[in-house]
């Protein structure tokens, strides 16, 4: 990405910016794998579900992975019937099954009861959600197989394999190499047996950084010989992977001012843009932080939300009222979290590659109207 371009006038701020080459990168990275290993790929939409990113990863995905209907619906308005939907998710509302039973392509129950309450009415290919009890990380918010965890059912609790058509196995977040996955397939090697080639099919879920990995022996390794041992199609839904690198925040400073001996600089964006921020107290990466700066500032939100900082960043020279400065990959969970919280617009979408710059989203204030306004109001 081209920085000098983003701080560019044809922007307006805050803005959100996806990166269509970096996108590419890492799909043509699947679409490689996916020829070496036979694996299928699915776009995981919950990370980023904007139709212009889906339409670029539909020719190199084999579908969507799902959690809800209106993903659901969302993916089949998408694909146009090009490619597979698999849904997995903790809750499966009753008046909702039906269109997601007509919608989805594989669906994943994530308990006995739920799979005991919907699996006579499928009319799909029907598979489990297993939690191989295998953690691979210190932050249970993020960890999958964390005590008492929601996600998936207890690999102890499940025997027999007959009643399904597949599994799906998902306990890793942002890993950087693939040794989480040969462990986990191990281990349902050890626990299934030959059990595994009464299957039709595997997921192996996402949450590894596909395009940010050097070796790919190992994954594609793993897949072969699933393949080979158990006659299985072997599914992965990278979503963070996709997008996540691809995606930029930019902002402008509203105001700047001393408070405690420290600058503070007031950006007309706010964490409410970026939820994950203040949800799991993550500093973003910021393209003008320079470690050995000569001057440092609070970067914060134009919200009254006390919290509503991004964090302390060193500059070359002090930030003025109008400077621009520019969140790196916030990609993933971003958009999809964001909100209007006091009013303040969501930044407007653009596409971005080598050559040109698109604006494909606005908002307005008939939008945040239309969202607070009842039924029957009259203004």
């Amino acid at each position: 990405m081209d920085f000098s371009l983003l701080k560019d006038s044809v922007y307006s701020s805050p803005a959100f910016v996806v990166d269509e080459t970096e996108v590419v990168r890492t799909l043509d990275v699947l679409a490689d794998l996916r020829a070496q290993s036979g694996c299928k790929v699915l776009y995981s939409i919950k990370s980023l579900p904007l139709a212009a990113v889906m339409d670029i990863a539909k020719p190199y995905v084999d579908g969507f992975s799902v959690s809800s209907l209106f993903e659901a619906r969302l993916a089949d308005e998408v694909l146009a019937g090009q490619g597979s939907i698999h849904l997995t998710t903790p809750g499966i509302r009753p008046d909702e099954f039906g269109a997601l039973n007509a919608l989805c392509s594989h669906i994943s129950f994530n308990s006995w009861p739920q799979y005991r309450r919907y699996a006579d009415q499928v009319e799909t290919s029907i598979g489990l959600r297993v939690n191989p009890k295998l953690s691979f990380l210190q932050d249970d918010r993020f960890n999958p197989c964390r005590p008492h965890s929601k996600l998936g059912m207890a690999i102890d609790d499940l025997d027999c394999l007959e009643q399904i058509q597949g599994l799906h196995v998902h306990n890793v977040f942002a890993a950087a190499d693939f040794t989480p996955l040969i462990k986990t397939i191990d281990k349902l090697r050890q626990h299934f047996g030959l059990g595994l080639a009464g299957l039709d099919w595997l997921n192996i879920g996402g949450g590894y950084l596909f395009g940010q990995i050097e070796d790919y022996r190992p994954f594609i390794n793993v897949v072969k010989q699933l393949k080979q041992d158990f006659g299985v199609e072997v599914y992965m839904e990278p979503g963070n992977a996709v997008v996540g690198r691809a995606g930029y925040l930019m902002a402008t400073v509203l105001d700047c001012f001393v408070s405690d001996g420290e600058t503070i600089a007031v950006l007309d964006t706010s964490v409410n843009h970026n939820p994950e921020v203040f949800e799991y107290q993550i500093q973003p990466e910021l393209h003008e932080h320079q470690p050995d700066g000569g001057y440092s500032a609070i970067l914060a939100g134009c919200t009254c939300l006390a919290g509503d900082v991004f964090g302390q960043y060193r500059f070359a020279k002090p930030l003025q009222v109008g400077d621009k400065v520019v969140f790196k990959q916030v990609g993933a969970y971003s958009l999809i979290k964001a909100n209007r919280f006091n009013g303040y617009n969501l930044p407007d979408i653009y596409l971005s590659d080598s050559v040109r710059v698109k604006r494909i989203k606005h908002y307005d204030y008939q939008d945040y109207r239309q969202q607070w306004l009842t039924h029957g109001d009259v203004v």
